[in-house]
């Protein structure tokens, strides 16, 4: 009797487990085949007017860390090479002594990008934040995703859902400098994409917003403010 009631706490706690990791890598699988069909490399990538470039942390002499840098080394590929015209930085501006999109304007500007073609989003705190406010704030309709390929999916999904039309494109041309780093990162993405779901589908967040800045002034933004509104409905 004691085996048999062993047996049945045992296949609960199995059962469980299996329904626990169930949810919990669901949010990523779905992400993950999403992304699928949309994830290019530069030589590959479609042409597109703007890439967004996702912040990814800074050092503590206010420098972009290597996978930041992979993201913005990316971009300034994408940009020399013809597939885009403007490059947005958005990252976290927390105060005056951390400045992601700073830094990021400024690792560019060392690879040739010029600066009237870099637009700054000090208030892309988050990935929802920034797929947010690059349409509702700067009136994008379209672009090329910058990321790691740990990160592509979550933000893909995010964009595209929020009604940014995007693609992505792999950042890895540093990946030895951080590839130890690399499964951390990879692990993150589980509790982070039950998040991005929890923004999209239930809560609806509003992110920091502010006057529309649109980087193509002709790009009309009624059908942006209309997407806005009935995602917070």
């Amino acid at each position: 009797m004691k085996k048999k009631k062993h047996k049945k706490v045992f296949y609960i706690i199995l059962g469980l487990a299996v329904l626990a990791i169930a949810i919990i890598g669901l949010p990523s699988l779905i992400a993950e085949v999403y992304a699928q069909p949309r994830l290019f490399q530069v030589g590959t990538a479609p042409i597109s007017r703007v890439a967004i470039v996702f912040g990814a942390g800074l050092l503590r002499d206010g420098t972009p860390t290597p996978i930041l840098k992979d993201r913005v080394a990316t971009a300034a590929d994408l940009y020399f090479a013809g597939k885009v015209q403007k490059i947005l930085m958005s990252g976290d501006n927390r105060s005056i002594y951390y400045d992601e999109p700073g830094a990021m304007m400024t690792y560019a500007e060392k690879l040739g990008v010029p600066q009237k073609d870099i637009v700054l989003d000090f208030a892309g705190l988050r990935t929802y934040d920034t797929c947010y406010r690059a349409e509702y704030i700067f009136g994008i309709q379209e672009a090329l995703l910058v990321t790691q390929r740990y990160h592509l999916p979550r933000a893909l999904f995010t964009c595209n859902l929020i009604g940014l039309k995007s693609v992505g494109v792999i950042a890895d041309q540093y990946i030895k400098q951080y590839r130890y780093s690399l499964p951390v990162w990879t692990l993150r993405e589980y509790p982070a994409s039950i998040g991005a779901m929890w923004d999209l589908f239930v809560s609806h967040p509003l992110p920091v917003l502010g006057t529309r800045e649109p980087i193509f002034p002709e790009n009309t933004l009624n059908q942006v403010g209309k997407k806005m509104t009935s995602l917070r409905q």
